[in-house]
């Protein structure tokens, strides 16, 4: 199936990965029957269309230069293009300077949107503080536009209920916000689009620094009181920094799209998503370099969601795929489900978990490169987690290293009543590039399956098939670590120079 996001002036394709099909299949897409490209991806994008024009769109597999199979014949209509609402013009006048602090303007330009409109950034360098944003709108910034948020924490107030590292807490506003958080319910807010070649971005680690500093004065007494309980976290920061707001933060939304805009320097996580469905990102650049848990793009308990196109230069995980930390998790019960991740570069790590003790299943990734040190794809669980890892298929990608593996970090908190499960998962195609970096240049673990200590019924039917792995020093056997995994198997494992 060929899906599509229609715009005045752009349509955008995507389609799953036919994996049946040898190496050298491309795509060719065509427009009212003329050739406009050939591409080996699985998405293509048409742009400078007319508005309120029918077009016939047609994805053809093309193999030894012939047609193989017409995988869609789509008849598309462009919308009328809408009304731009100028936030640098009457009745906002919203100063472009990086200097003039904007956020009312911008607030009141955001509550007059319509459907049929779009808030309009202009070139310029936008300051403001947390955004609240609504059902059935659009934001558009051109190609020199910046929503530039603040590092003043009195900015992102009031706080309001939000998820982090697993758990509900009341945490800073984020600088966009979109729906209001609610387990127990569905969507409060839909259709939302945030587009255009300008850029969001956060105060980063200035703003970090300062949110923690002033949550650590109000938990003074918390923190002197439980100082066992601190020493079992990540740092000293680990409490006061889980306040800290996003860049955006979505919150029981459905069918929101994020396309072709750079975001990036967020006080911790970027694009972070929760009990959501349908989130849609493509053609972006997400940034987080020096900023503490700068994740890139997080569906937490999420469903449906899908990422392509887009480039990381991120901190901490480019993606972290979460579904809660127990015994919360557990109780709410709401999994991380049909993410389909391709065409994806970076950055750092991709990761599914740690917190998952709400279930993560039928994850797919193709296509993807986080080759560079130190990027790899991860596994994460902890033994008292709860929840499962299931139904992954990961092919047609670049990694650092693999590893599945229970983890001791981020650890703190009740321990759940089951034990966590990870099984059902598949690897196949897959080159390592390897990292030897923090190692002293000694043979390092490229393959790394570590399940429960003890047991092997928690980490079972967990498949390599066709990885290429680098030698190091011929010693190779010192590069695959495989404990405590039930019905795995290894086919054409491959060492090369």
């Amino acid at each position: 199936m060929v899906r599509a996001i229609v715009f005045s002036d752009e349509i955008t394709l995507w389609w799953e990965k036919q994996w049946e099909l040898s190496d050298g299949v491309i795509y060719r897409v065509t427009l009212n029957g003329d050739i406009v490209g050939e591409t080996v991806l699985t998405h293509f994008s048409l742009c400078n269309l007319d508005e309120k024009t029918a077009y016939r769109v047609k994805v053809e597999r093309i193999e030894d230069g012939s047609v193989k199979e017409c995988l869609a014949s789509l008849d598309l209509s462009t919308p009328e293009a809408k009304r731009r609402i100028d936030v640098s013009s009457a009745p906002y006048f919203a100063k472009g300077d990086g200097a003039t602090l904007n956020t009312e303007a911008i607030q009141r330009a955001i509550d007059d949107c319509g459907e049929n409109d779009c808030v309009y950034f202009p070139k310029g360098i936008f300051l403001s503080g947390a955004l609240n944003l609504h059902s059935d709108m659009e934001i558009y910034l051109d190609k020199d536009a910046t929503l530039q948020g603040t590092a003043r924490v009195e900015d992102y107030l009031p706080k309001r209920k939000s998820r982090f590292e697993g758990i509900e807490m009341m945490c800073y506003s984020s600088l966009l916000n979109m729906g209001e958080l609610d387990h127990s319910s569905g969507p409060n807010c839909r259709n939302v689009i945030i587009r255009g070649r300008g850029s969001i971005l956060g105060g980063g680690t200035e703003h970090c620094n300062a949110v923690i500093e002033y949550e650590r004065e109000l938990l003074k007494e918390y923190l002197n009181e439980n100082d066992d309980y601190i020493k079992t976290c990540e740092n000293d920061s680990t409490i006061p920094g889980r306040a800290r707001p996003r860049l955006v933060n979505i919150s029981n939304a459905e069918n929101v799209i994020l396309a072709n805009t750079t975001f990036g320097f967020g006080a911790s996580w970027n694009i972070h998503f929760v009990y959501s469905q349908n989130i849609v990102t493509y053609g972006c650049k997400i940034l987080s370099q020096g900023v503490w848990n700068g994740d890139g793009w997080d569906p937490d308990s999420s469903e449906d969601c899908v990422i392509f196109d887009t480039e990381f230069r991120t901190y901490d995980n480019s993606i972290a795929i979460k579904s809660g930390k127990n015994p919360e998790g557990n109780i709410i019960a709401r999994p991380c489900s049909n993410i389909r991740i391709f065409d994806c570069r970076g950055g750092n790590c991709m990761a599914l978990g740690s917190e998952m003790s709400g279930g993560i299943s039928d994850i797919y990734i193709w296509d993807c490169d986080f080759s560079a040190p130190p990027s790899g794809i991860g596994l994460k669980v902890t033994k008292k987690r709860g929840g499962y890892i299931k139904r992954v298929r990961i092919r047609n990608s670049r990694f650092v290293n693999i590893r599945a593996r229970c983890v001791s970090f981020n650890d703190d908190g009740e321990a759940a009543k089951t034990t966590p499960q990870v099984e059902d998962i598949l690897f196949e195609n897959i080159t390592l590039t390897g990292d030897t970096r923090k190692n002293d240049g000694k043979p390092v673990e490229l393959i790394q399956i570590l399940g429960v200590d003890g047991e092997e019924n928690y980490f079972r039917n967990i498949t390599l098939n066709r990885v290429l792995v680098p030698a190091q020093k011929n010693n190779s056997q010192a590069q695959i670590n495989i404990k405590n995994v039930k019905d795995l198997t290894l086919k054409n494992i491959t060492f090369f120079e």
